[in-house]
């Protein structure tokens, strides 16, 4: 697409990967701040008119709201108000697949620092985009020609 990429594992802090590479999951504290520097990429390439993918475990309704409003995104159950900090347009896309299809991709990553032990902590905070949030769910189930397809079937029709 060329679009620019970014992966969101790249920003967290020092703290959050040496505590992940323990094998403890990560709490709101840990990712809200995660989160805001993410928000903030973001608001930037959208200001620049850059189309941009953000590889994201945005696990939380949340998480999600803070990605598309910044820091207000975390009392509110809304986007922000059209305006000067308008909420960003974001299409999510929720990658859909049993646990044992993940923890085999996970098993063959190397060099990451957050281990596969800690996959059924993310399941277990998982709660799966729902309306009115702007998303798809694609089957991880599919081959990777079918999922980018998909994919890029929502983004050019919506």
């Amino acid at each position: 697409l060329g679009w620019k990429f970014y992966d969101a594992d790249d920003y967290h802090s020092p703290e959050n990967k040496k505590k992940m590479a323990e094998g403890i999951p990560l709490n709101d504290e840990d990712r809200i701040p995660w989160l805001c520097a993410l928000h903030d990429i973001l608001r930037r390439e959208d200001s620049s008119r850059q189309d941009t993918i953000l590889a994201c475990s945005a696990l939380k309704k949340m998480y999600r709201r803070i990605l598309v409003s910044g820091a207000s995104g975390i009392e509110s159950n809304h986007p922000e108000q059209p305006g000067e900090n308008a909420a960003l347009k974001i299409l999510f896309v929720h990658l859909d697949g049993p646990i044992d299809i993940i923890a085999g991709r996970l098993e063959k990553r190397r060099g990451h620092f957050m281990p596969p032990e800690l996959l059924r902590s993310q399941f277990d905070t998982l709660e799966p985009p729902s309306a009115p949030e702007n998303f798809i769910t694609v089957s991880l189930e599919k081959s990777l020609p079918e999922i980018v397809l998909e994919i890029e079937r929502a983004i050019f029709q919506g």
